[in-house]
């Protein structure tokens, strides 16, 4: 929103406000920007993830938000709104869809995740009658057309980061004064989820083949268990206990300060499964620090093998090691892949390069 060419397009937002004291996240990033137009609206509870009967309870309140949106369709006819773009959240997705036909808008629907049957079916129907979806990756978008989805209006965008908040300057040394690591010591880094499809269980099972080498190694993950109420950082501690590694492993929760702690590391490592782009890619790319991933899903969309990290198959614990042990014994290495890593994300994936991609998306469905 912020890099749409303003002599061309007119930018409305519609998003929930919150109370003055506590604006809704939305509402306080879009607030930043400039030459845009924001009209609070209230469409009801995000269902997603939700139990059936915060659902059914969702449904007994339809009242505020069936008033809500017959505002946003006279707003919407009001300004000729020509285009309503929005996120695969299933309530966005469907009101989205509904706006559009009721305007004569076409609809876009982004989508940041894989294809799959756990999709809802509001959120199915919503992509089906929607005039373009949009994968942030060249993958999603094709778990999308192998859904059953059209080709002819399915596309990739590979998604962008925010440059302004990843200084490849950043001094990491009071991070690792923080944690207890040695200025000098090996680190590893992995941001995500704590989760099995981001692998940190594979890099735990790699430390006992990069400790005899490099003694002083730590791995640091930072994130939380997902789903909530969810053990699977307990069981990744079991298994450092068996396998005698548990002094290398260091656990830091939610952490506001990732920059900083992608500044005090060597390595960004997360042997993610079929991630639909992976954003810590490119943010670890932003700090100039060489990735360690999985040649699948949109990964090498964004990690290019051999110049901004190394890729290696699924499950392949050996080969993890490996990749780690070549970078962290060559310091040339991992800045030559750093500094083509920062290249890459100011041309690749700066968000005046997803504008304009996006804005082309526009005239092609409005002409």
């Amino acid at each position: 929103m912020r890099y749409l060419d303003r002599a061309t397009h007119e930018v409305h937002v519609a998003c929930t406000e919150g109370p003055a004291d506590a604006p809704t996240p939305t509402f306080a990033a879009v607030s930043k920007i400039p030459d845009l137009r924001i009209f609070p609206v209230n469409l009801g509870p995000e269902l997603f993830a939700k139990s059936k009967l915060d659902r059914a309870r969702a449904a007994l309140d339809t009242a505020p938000a069936l008033w809500n949106m017959l505002n946003l369709v006279r707003y919407v006819r009001k300004h000729g709104i020509r285009v309503v773009h929005t996120s695969d959240r299933p309530r966005d997705a469907l009101a989205s869809v509904i706006l559009a036909k009721l305007t004569g808008a076409k609809c876009i629907i982004h989508v940041h995740v894989t294809y799959g049957d756990w999709m809802s079916p509001m959120l199915r129907w919503a992509m089906k009658e929607a005039d373009a979806l949009v994968g942030v990756s060249a993958f999603v978008a094709r778990s999308l057309v192998d859904g059953g989805y059209s080709a002819a209006k399915t596309r990739g965008i590979l998604n962008a980061i925010d440059l302004e908040k990843w200084n490849a300057d950043t001094d990491g040394s009071a991070v690792r004064a923080e944690l207890g690591i040695a200025p000098h010591a090996p680190l590893l880094l992995c941001v995500a989820r704590i989760y099995r499809s981001k692998g940190q269980e594979e890099l735990v099972r790699a430390l006992p083949l990069l400790l005899p080498e490099f003694p002083d190694l730590k791995v640091v993950l930072v994130g939380q268990d997902y789903p909530p109420g969810t053990h699977h950082s307990a069981e990744l501690k079991a298994i450092a206990a068996e396998l005698g590694v548990s002094h290398a492993l260091l656990f830091t929760g939610l952490r506001s300060d990732v920059p900083s702690l992608m500044a005090a590391s060597d390595l960004l490592v997360m042997p993610s499964f079929e991630e639909p782009f992976g954003l810590v890619y490119a943010e670890a790319m932003a700090m100039k620090r060489p990735v360690i991933a999985r040649d699948n899903g949109g990964t090498p969309e964004v990690v290019e093998h051999g110049k901004s990290g190394l890729l290696s198959p699924n499950g392949d614990v050996p080969k993890l090691a490996e990749q780690i042990t070549t970078l962290l014994r060559d310091p040339a290495l991992r800045e030559q892949m750093g500094k083509y890593g920062r290249e890459q994300v100011e041309t690749r994936f700066h968000p005046r390069r997803l504008a304009a991609d996006v804005a082309r998306l526009y005239v092609e469905l409005t002409s």
